[in-house]
This record gives C-alpha cells, sequence and structure tokens, in this order.
C-alpha cells in the first residue's frame, strides 16, 4: 500500500542530474516513517487522519495540522484528477474533459465500497507496475549510462536545494497518503504485517523510482516537453505496452484520487453528519472545478507548496515516540 501511495507524484516527475542521491534518501524516509505511521495508528485506533493529526500535534495545533492535511489532500485531488485529463489529451489524442468526466464516475462507483475497493483497485496496479520497472531495466537502462549520470550527479552534491528536496518529497507524499495508511493501519490486526508492508513497500517504491530516474535520464532533454515523459519511453516498446502502460500510470492516478476522496469525506462526516453519496459528488465536483487550471500548472505550483507543509508534519511524526503496550 505505501509503495502505491507514495508513487502518484511521479506521474508528474521531472528529471534532475543528481536526483539519484535524493530518491535512496526519499526511499529511507519512506520505509522508516510509512511503516511507524501505520502502527502508530495501529495503537491509538485512529478512524481517520484528524484523530492521528490530534495524537501528534495536542488539541489545538492538531486542528492546525488538520487544516493543513485537508487543504493538501484537496489540492492533490485535484492534480490527480487533472492528470487523468491529460492521459487522454497528450497521450490518446482525446477530449481533455472527457478523461476528467469518465474518472468522476469511476471514482463515484469505486467510493460505493469504501477501503475494500480502494485496495482491489490497488491489488491490480502495483503488480503491473513493477513489471514495467523490470522492463525498464532490461530495455533502457544501462550500466554504463547509470555511471555518467552519478559522476555528473557528484559535481552537485552541496546544492542545498537538492539536499532539502527528499525530504521535501517525502513530506509531500505522506502528507496525503494518511487518508488512507492511518485508518489501514487502524483496520489491520496484525502489527507484523504493517512493519513487513512499510519495509517492502518503501524498498520497492524506491526501486521503482531510481529506474524511472535513469531511464528518463538516459532521454534527455526531448522528454522534458512532454507532462508524462515515462508514456514517451514506453511508446518506443510498441503499442501494445503503451496503451498497457498508460492503464497502469491512469491506475496510479485514480488509486491517489480515491484514497483522497475516501480520506476528505471521512473527516468531514466526523464533523458532519452528511450523506455519503452528496458529500462525494460535492467533492468531486469541486476538484474538477480546480482541475480546469491543468495538470502542469497545479503540478509546478501546487506540490511544492504541499511538500513543504508536509514536511511540517513529516517531522513530527519522526520525533513522536512509539506508545507502549
Amino acid at each position: 500500500m505505501l509503495l502505491l501511495e507514495t508513487s502518484r507524484s511521479n506521474a508528474g516527475f521531472r528529471v534532475h542530474p543528481h536526483m539519484a542521491g535524493t530518491v535512496l534518501c526519499s526511499t529511507f524516509l519512506f520505509v522508516w516513517i510509512g511503516t511507524k505511521m501505520m502502527i502508530l495508528a495501529h495503537h491509538i485506533k485512529a478512524f481517520s487522519y484528524q484523530e492521528f493529526n490530534v495524537y501528534l500535534f495536542g488539541k489545538i495545533f492538531g486542528k492546525v495540522a488538520n487544516a493543513l492535511t485537508f487543504i493538501i489532500l484537496f489540492g492533490v485531488t485535484a492534480v490527480m484528477l487533472s492528470g487523468t485529463g491529460t492521459i487522454f489529451e497528450e497521450q490518446l489524442r482525446l477530449p481533455y474533459q472527457l478523461g476528467i468526466i469518465i474518472s468522476i464516475v469511476l471514482c463515484y462507483l469505486v467510493m460505493t465500497k469504501e477501503i475494500s475497493g480502494i485496495m482491489f483497485v490497488n491489488s491490480l496496479v502495483v503488480p503491473m507496475m513493477l513489471f514495467f520497472t523490470i522492463l525498464l531495466v532490461v530495455k533502457v537502462v544501462r550500466i554504463d549510462n547509470i555511471f555518467d549520470i552519478v559522476g555528473w550527479q557528484n559535481q552537485q552534491l552541496y546544492n542545498l536545494k537538492w539536499f532539502v528536496s527528499p525530504f521535501v518529497y517525502a513530506g509531500l507524499n505522506f502528507a496525503f497518503i494518511l487518508a488512507v495508511m492511518v485508518p489501514l493501519g487502524s483496520e489491520v490486526d496484525d502489527e507484523s504485517a504493517l512493519k513487513w508492508g512499510g519495509f517492502w513497500g518503501g524498498i520497492g517504491l524506491g526501486f521503482m523510482l531510481l529506474v524511472s530516474h535513469f531511464a528518463m535520464s538516459s532521454k534527455m532533454p526531448e522528454i522534458l516537453q512532454y507532462d508524462i515523459p515515462m508514456a514517451e519511453i514506453i511508446r518506443d516498446f510498441g503499442r501494445f505496452f503503451h496503451v498497457l502502460f498508460l492503464l497502469v500510470i491512469y491506475g496510479e492516478i485514480f488509486t491517489t484520487l480515491i484514497g483522497n476522496v475516501f480520506g476528505i469525506s471521512r473527516q468531514i462526516q466526523s464533523l458532519y453528519n452528511l450523506p455519503k453519496s452528496w458529500l462525494v459528488l460535492g467533492i468531486l465536483l469541486a476538484s474538477f472545478l480546480i482541475s480546469q487550471a491543468g495538470f502542469t500548472s497545479l503540478l509546478t505550483y501546487l506540490y511544492p507548496l504541499f511538500g513543504y507543509m508536509g514536511l511540517i508534519l513529516l517531522i513530527f511524526l519522526a520525533a513522536q515516540r512509539m506508545p507502549r503496550d
């Protein structure tokens, strides 16, 4: 679960020459903090991220943290919805609005199943994403290319911006996976399953990000013109693999979309007694309006802002001691 939920921002992945080191650092954070988040939620039996944030920050600052989390979830939901439209427009040459409308309908249907529906969609996407990662290793990534890129990276290791970036990236991901990971950690009975799931999920995510980085670096700079550059790399493998990969990317974006809607609806329902069907529909329509700004614009401005906001949550979670049984 950690593997899928933290990989969504890779849909708008941008290549930088010294990113390999940041991926390794982010992988460590995914394993450590992701596992800790689920185990802590398991111990305190948090129904939603609202109870989780109150536990971390206290009653007063917990409300501020919940407000920040809500803003991030809502913003990322709009970004993901916009991303589905971009797949239709950029890769399939179909109307942008068609992709968004189809995604809204599918999300509404899946949300009727709540967390079981989210887990089912994830179980379909994870194996396929791992398959394409291995395919990239075999077809695209070369040892000599890796050494060239790493040599280039070593010249820029002291750039402060790229020292901070893995923490901001991890903060962004953890801010919007709270919506699903906290209820998941609370509902799973076996704590050892959470530990191993967090460990292998973080390792798997790091592996996929690292392979994606080297694959895209090998195609620089021509792929920078695309909003979804990985799809252009897979296009070279033939139409069948390209279409299959688009389904996987769509699945990744879609699982983040339904996860965020699930988290937002749970928080609102904990405060107000509203019909769930109408609440979900309202969230999706509000996200639809924001998504009209476009995938690239939303990704460029919202993700860095949300990353720094999420970094605050990350620091408090890292400093929190585990409760004793």
